[in-house]
């Protein structure tokens, strides 16, 4: 859907949502089906290795098959999918030359899936596409099914894809990249571990939180960020603290679904531009980087984003005024980090102070530092870090 709405404010923006949402339990069973009818005869499927040991590949490969399609299966990447194992994927796909593309597994199926489209289909190598709206011509139709709940990839058009040479991950974004349905069943999500479910369950909160009071941020992208915050708060502290019921998982699921679509209509902030370095240089994994970020950056912001914190704080039931709501949040999101095990602290997880000028030099390269309601330089990225040291 796509609408366009104005206002004596003068209030003016456009949202779109690309992506067709089948939810419920078992609901993998028509990935076949759903495929047939998008015209589908050839399915490249991007699956990594450990989504496979699990059974959840056998399952769509099953479907695809019954409703008659011819299927292969690219899995030589790894968790942040770099540009080699995506022109690999390619290399595959040109062999193969499917139809359809089905990103079945976590962020970085997805990802690899639709770097792959963007090679198949357009040419050239993944540097090529960095930023939004690159792509140089029509591309091939593609499937989410995501088997974790968090990175929100099933609903945005951006794929993340680590450069070589860097090691930062390239934002490749285009509307023609987005998945044209995602399938979301919660079964899929009972098999990860209960610490990957509180890395991707942390990640997708950082997202609903960003994107709520990210520059970018319009009416209608507010309504999926809090609803995603509203999803994500309520249900996020059963599943990590002992796996949750599949009521608690589905909204969990659902909530990760909803950030990501108001990602791709508002981006998101400071503590992804902090997170990111994070891992490219010290391999910290991504949900636990942008978990231990995130409440030194909401303390930063609550001095132009109180009001719009109260409001999320609100929704777990905390009253703060516009002027303590950054310190209640940021508390709260710390308090959810330790229930869930995760590291509190940089010093936590590796990082000494002799790492932050480089970190900090590194962060204020990230596009979506440009997006933080509170405009961050370097000094003020570093000064962060420190925070969180």
């Amino acid at each position: 859907m796509s609408f366009r709405v104005s206002s004596p404010d003068p209030l003016t923006f456009s949202f779109t949502a690309a992506t067709r949402l089948v939810v419920g339990p078992g609901s993998l069973r028509q990935l076949g089906d759903i495929a047939r009818d998008l015209g589908a005869t050839r399915a490249l499927v991007t699956s990594d290795r450990g989504i496979i040991e699990c059974g959840h590949t056998a399952a769509g490969i099953d479907s695809l098959r019954e409703a008659g399609l011819a299927t292969e299966v690219f899995s030589a990447f790894t968790e942040n999918p770099s540009a080699a194992e995506v022109e690999a994927g390619t290399a595959v796909a040109r062999a193969f030359q499917p139809d359809l593309l089905v990103g079945l597994g976590g962020g970085s199926s997805m990802d690899c899936a639709k770097g792959i489209n963007f090679l198949y289909s357009c040419g050239g190598r993944m540097r090529d596409y960095r930023g939004r709206g690159t792509a140089t011509g029509p591309m091939l139709p593609s499937i989410a099914v995501p088997t974790t709940a968090g990175t929100g990839s099933e609903t945005q058009s951006f794929a993340l894809i680590t450069d070589d040479e860097t090691g930062m991950k390239m934002a490749c974004g285009d509307p023609r990249a987005a998945f044209r349905l995602a399938i979301l069943d919660v079964n899929l999500t009972l098999t990860q571990p209960l610490s990957l479910a509180a890395l991707t369950g942390v990640d997708a909160l950082a997202h609903a939180v960003e994107s709520h009071v990210s520059t970018a941020a319009t009416p209608a992208s507010r309504t999926f960020s809090r609803e995603a915050w509203r999803l994500l708060a309520a249900n996020l502290p059963h599943v990590v603290s002992g796996g949750g019921s599949i009521d608690a998982r589905s909204a969990v699921q659902f909530g990760a679904a909803l950030a990501g679509l108001a990602i791709e209509n508002a981006m998101l902030g400071a503590a992804h531009a902090l997170a990111n370095p994070l891992t490219a240089v010290h391999h910290v994994v991504h949900g636990q980087a942008v978990g231990v970020m995130l409440p030194h950056v909401v303390r930063f912001n609550g001095a132009v984003c109180g009001s719009a914190y109260a409001d999320l704080l609100a929704d777990v039931g905390i009253s703060a005024t516009a002027a303590d709501a950054g310190v209640t949040l940021a508390d709260w999101l710390t308090g959810l980090l330790a229930a869930a095990r995760l590291k509190t602290s940089l010093h936590g997880c590796g990082i000494e102070a002799a790492d932050v000028p480089a970190l900090a030099a590194a962060a204020a390269t990230q596009w979506t530092a440009s997006f933080n309601p509170r405009p961050v330089t370097a000094a003020d990225l570093a000064a962060i870090y420190e925070a969180a040291r």
